[in-house]
């Protein structure tokens, strides 16, 4: 079956193992002396994971003992360009962003202006679930470990087709539970989203302009912004690569403002070893308290469980905090992190060992294939257990390979008609208009000899392709798209269809379209 993005986007190169394996048991290693040690070491890994799948940018820093030890940029900023990647160059963090996030709010929890557990209704009164009784009890703690109930990635499909952040949290109240409420784990950047907007709105100003002044400008994170349009503006930002017939080019650039809290921060090495050193710090950097210990201590500690052991005897759970994936399995015993990744060209990992005062980040400019978090895992492999236990490129790699697996299509191989393959009806019984509460209204022309399918806030329209009687095919956009996805009509016996069904919203169940 294919792996779940959550599975991987909190991984950070220590919570995400392949079933069957147990965590390493690593020595007891003396930190300060190993991480000097082992930075030598760190230039070559990184240079044989770029030589071994190709990732065109990266860089990578490392704080120790509340020192910036080591800050390095690698390979370039866009294929087939010589401009170089340094330690300034701005990458897009993706789903890195949420610790980011958490440690904004926690600076208004130490404030006094919200409350870890007030209600998002408090401060967004407009929001609501599909149950009453959520929408009035729902905290902002609860969105940011992802225990709302929503089904895993709840409204990233909407973000595909075009609909903006207002939007796709107001649909929010359409999607259908798919799990019970506080005691169910599933990880939903729209559901971060809501809690970030929400704490946003109790200061009166917008998420963007909050996390400038709350916590970029105050920790001096001059390349660190959380809008697209400030990422693109940079003269030293990396370009999202995607793999094409096995060359890294520059693909469809990713604006992920809708999600700006949950995946839509850009920042550069040395700026992430600025947040590094206040998360290791406790909140302060340079004697300055930025955030107070106790609130940003919250963000840290388990909310929920996110990865049941998969042998309790042998391993260990995973756990999810606030914006943090959390671990208690190995030498040193407590490990924080989190992973990103944009299929259209962004991977990054960060790890941090808060006891032993050490943390890494790695970003790169390409599509997920394992390579942060195999770096990230094999440093602390050679800190901690004096040298790389396992291939762990090859292993993120296989995760990575199968996340990249769309979760529909899966029953037919939909790039050409079966043999035999049943003629439709005529093409105006699939004609019209048809409306779903969650993805709104689409509709089904025809322009000469092809159907299209016109979907979005903009009807914007697919052409679709005959592939079985009352089957035809359509290429989703965005995102989340991997894929042909079937467009399932259902006639009853008339001459004019009376729904449709497309696999590629119906994944939860809610890809019903019925005739207006």
């Amino acid at each position: 079956m294919p792996i779940s993005r959550r599975d991987i986007l909190l991984s950070s190169g220590f919570g995400l193992l392949a079933p069957g394996f147990a965590h390493a048991r690593v020595r007891p290693t003396a930190p300060r002396d190993a991480v000097e040690r082992h930075l030598p070491a760190l230039d070559r890994l990184v240079a044989d994971t770029m030589k071994k799948t190709g990732v065109p940018g990266m860089s990578v820093a490392v704080v120790s003992h509340d020192r910036v030890v080591y800050l390095k940029g690698f390979g370039v900023r866009r294929a087939g360009s010589p401009e170089p990647v340094d330690a300034d160059t701005v990458f897009a963090l993706a789903s890195l962003s949420k610790p980011l996030a958490t440690t904004v709010v926690a600076g208004l929890v130490g404030d006094g202006v919200v409350s870890w557990d007030d209600k998002i209704v408090r401060h967004d009164p407009g929001f609501a679930m599909s149950d009453p009784w959520v929408t009035r009890e729902i905290t902002l703690r609860d969105m940011f470990c992802h225990r709302s109930g929503l089904p895993d990635h709840a409204g990233d499909l909407l973000e595909d087709i075009g609909y903006d952040r207002g939007e796709i949290l107001h649909r929010l109240r359409f999607v259908k539970p798919a799990g019970a409420f506080r005691a169910s784990y599933a990880y939903t950047n729209f559901g971060f989203t809501a809690a970030a907007v929400a704490a946003a709105k109790a200061t009166g100003k917008s998420w963007e302009e909050l996390s400038a002044e709350r916590l970029y400008r105050p920790l001096g994170m001059s390349s660190t912004s959380s809008r697209h349009a400030d990422f693109t503006a940079r003269a030293n930002r990396a370009f999202g690569h995607v793999r094409r017939n096995g060359a890294w080019v520059v693909g469809e650039q990713r604006n992920p403002d809708a999600q700006s809290p949950a995946g839509g921060v850009s920042s550069s090495a040395r700026d992430m070893a600025a947040w590094l050193r206040l998360q290791l710090g406790r909140g302060v950097v340079e004697g300055r308290e930025i955030v107070k210990a106790g609130a940003l201590d919250a963000s840290h500690r388990p909310q929920v469980v996110s990865k049941p052991a998969a042998d309790p005897m042998t391993t260990a759970p995973g756990f999810y905090g606030l914006g943090w994936d959390i671990g208690y399995n190995e030498h040193p015993l407590v490990r924080w992190g989190h992973s990103g990744a944009f299929a259209l060209g962004a991977a990054t990992c960060v790890s941090v060992s808060p006891s032993e005062k050490l943390g890494i980040v790695v970003l790169s400019n390409s599509s997920p294939v394992g390579a942060p978090e195999a770096i990230c895992r094999s440093f602390f492999n050679l800190v901690f257990a004096g040298k790389v236990e396992r291939d762990w490129l090859t292993l993120f790699g296989g995760v990575f390979a199968k996340m990249m697996q769309p979760a529909y299509g899966r029953d037919a191989d939909y790039a050409k008609p079966p043999i035999g393959a049943t003629p439709p009806a005529a093409l105006s019984a699939y004609l019209g208009n048809y409306n779903n509460d969650l993805y709104g209204p689409i509709a089904v022309t025809q322009d000469v000899n092809d159907l299209a399918v016109r979907i979005g806030p903009r009807l914007t329209p697919y052409v679709m392709r005959h592939y079985d009687g009352n089957i035809f095919t359509f290429q989703p956009p965005g995102e989340n798209a991997s894929g042909l996805s079937a467009v399932r009509f259902t006639l009853d016996g008339s001459d004019k269809a009376t729904s449709v069904t497309i696999d590629y919203f119906n994944e939860d169940g809610q890809g019903v379209f019925v005739r207006a």
